[in-house]
């Protein structure tokens, strides 16, 4: 059974709102990261082989990417390009950081550049999401299932046969969920006549 993570996806008080475009990078980084790490959990309690690190790591990457240009279509037409540029950036640089300090962690290799790696993941799969045509409050089956795809890749020939249907079919909606209420949270929606 899957079990659900702790993130902040409401900011009622003043004194708890996140202070300007860095924390509030910061705030969707962390959460990200979260969801992440739960998707590899959730797949793994499943009975797909997550247990090479590498595996682990790879299919992480790849929830991120696609999470951060995720992020970017929610917040379009929120804030000021400008601003958004800087807050995805932000996110990507904050995110990177959080992968290098796991991996040195788990690793205590610090000889590779992992965030320059990272960064370059997020890049390159950013322009192949932009691609598609899909509305980023419900991401349509081709976006959900290239992710899939993408993890796919990553597997053993064994985990090669479901993986895709599982990722954007039970995986995406989850991590869609909370990701939609964090950028809620910070940046609300517009209404007309609002």
């Amino acid at each position: 059974m899957a079990h659900g993570i702790r993130v902040k996806t409401d900011w009622h008080s003043e004194g708890d709102d996140p202070k300007g475009p860095e924390e509030q990078a910061t705030v969707v980084a962390t959460n990200i990261w979260k969801l992440a790490d739960r998707l590899t959990i959730n797949l793994q309690e499943a009975d797909y082989d997550i247990v090479d690190l590498q595996r682990g790591i790879g299919i992480m990457v790849e929830a991120m990417a696609f999470m951060v240009h995720l992020s970017d279509r929610l917040i379009y037409g929120r804030i000021e390009d400008g601003e958004r540029t800087a807050f995805i950036s932000t996110m990507a640089s904050r995110l990177a950081e959080i992968v290098e300090g796991n991996i040195h962690d788990i690793l205590g290799d610090h000889d590779h550049p992992y965030q320059a790696a990272f960064l370059e993941r997020i890049n390159a799969r950013s322009v192949e999401y932009a691609t598609f045509d899909f509305d980023p409050q419900n991401p349509n089956y081709p976006v959900k299932h290239f992710l899939g795809s993408c993890i796919r890749e990553l597997m053993l020939d064994k985990d090669k046969s479901w993986i895709a249907d599982q990722v954007s079919e039970i995986e995406v909606p989850k991590m869609l969920d909370v990701l939609k209420r964090t950028i809620d949270g910070l940046y609300p929606r517009h209404t007309p006549g609002g």
